[in-house]
């Protein structure tokens, strides 16, 4: 089996790029916050990690807008460099909307069926096998049921227009008889007790979603399409994130839906919040409990620079060797 990995990635320091988003700032309203493209210039230890843990990996397609990393080989045989002209049609563009780079991803050419896809402030700490995001043929994956709840300045109206759709195309009690041992699988351990607390809620009321590296398959994406092309349109016409949105964790709940995935482990991965958390991400790496963890910036009243220079050190010796993506 052929597993590619997907990464998008933006240089929010690039002046050509600036002056594009501000222009289109002017015309659309959205959520254009500047810590969603904030430049931590660490992006080489995910490669590191890459080369270290995920040898198997058959290609790297990485996103980017125009711009590549000074330090990247761009001819690198495993690496594919695809601009956002490259793939995603041209009535969507430009974009600064993570919605259209995301639900657009079937359409980068040469992507296999099977794909981990992972944001840019992800990092693969401890060695890891194709078995941990595919088994036979399916995406491994964990549909832990919650109570979605909204919070202010999140992604839920978001999320709550998946879970609309999804609801449109399937009945939980249907997915529940079919697939059974996925949805009460002994993988989950004690979180199997929020699928057994929500098996009297009617329909799919939510789901725990890890900001982590996830498994899809393309045909999926390519499905979902099919199915509600007038939806995926609205959002990939909106140039920022709006509350109107979907994104691709409806491909992901779709998964659920079907049965195309196979139990995972809720525990292989963790989010952490950079300046909240900095004592445990240092844990993290110290003890090797996680094999990815997702370092987020999304507190906009964080100091900066000084977070900066102290995740960057972290890394470096965590990640110490350069890895052959670097010239």
């Amino acid at each position: 089996m052929e597993i590619d990995l997907v990464i998008p990635w933006v240089d929010g320091n690039d002046p050509k790029w600036l002056a594009e988003k501000r222009a289109c700032l002017k015309e659309e309203e959205g959520d254009g916050r500047a810590n969603r493209f904030r430049e931590w210039d660490n992006l080489e230890y995910l490669f590191r990690g890459i080369e270290k843990n995920l040898p198997w990996i058959r290609k790297i397609h990485f996103i980017t807008w125009g711009h590549v990393p000074k330090w990247m080989k761009a001819n690198h045989p495993k690496l594919n460099i695809v601009k956002h002209t490259d793939y995603i049609p041209k009535e969507y563009l430009p974009t600064y909307n993570s919605h259209v780079i995301e639900l657009n991803l079937h359409r980068i050419p040469d992507l296999a069926e099977h794909f981990i896809y992972a944001n840019d402030d992800t990092f693969f700490v401890a060695p890891m096998r194709p078995e941990h995001f595919f088994k036979n043929g399916l995406p491994c994956d964990c549909p832990l049921e919650r109570v979605h709840v909204f919070k202010k300045g999140g992604i839920d109206h978001i999320v709550a227009n998946d879970l609309e759709l999804l609801n449109d195309h399937f009945l939980k009690k249907d997915t529940l008889k079919k697939y059974r041992k996925k949805w009460f699988s002994l993988n989950y351990k004690r979180l199997l007790l929020k699928n057994i607390y929500m098996l009297g809620v009617k329909q799919f009321p939510g789901f725990v979603n890890p900001h982590i590296p996830l498994a899809y398959l393309k045909s999926t994406f390519e499905e979902v399409w099919e199915k509600e092309p007038e939806v995926l349109e609205e959002t990939c016409k909106h140039k920022l994130r709006n509350n109107m949105d979907v994104n691709q964790w409806l491909c992901r709940y779709w998964q659920f839906a079907k049965g195309q995935f196979e139990p995972g482990n809720p525990y292989i991965g963790k989010f952490y919040s950079i300046g909240k958390d900095d004592e445990l991400i240092e844990q993290a790496l110290k003890t090797k409990q996680y094999k990815m963890l997702c370092l987020s910036d999304d507190k906009p009243e964080l100091e900066f620079e000084k977070e900066k220079e102290w995740l960057k050190k972290l890394l470096q010796s965590y990640f110490p060797e350069k890895s052959s993506f670097e010239k």
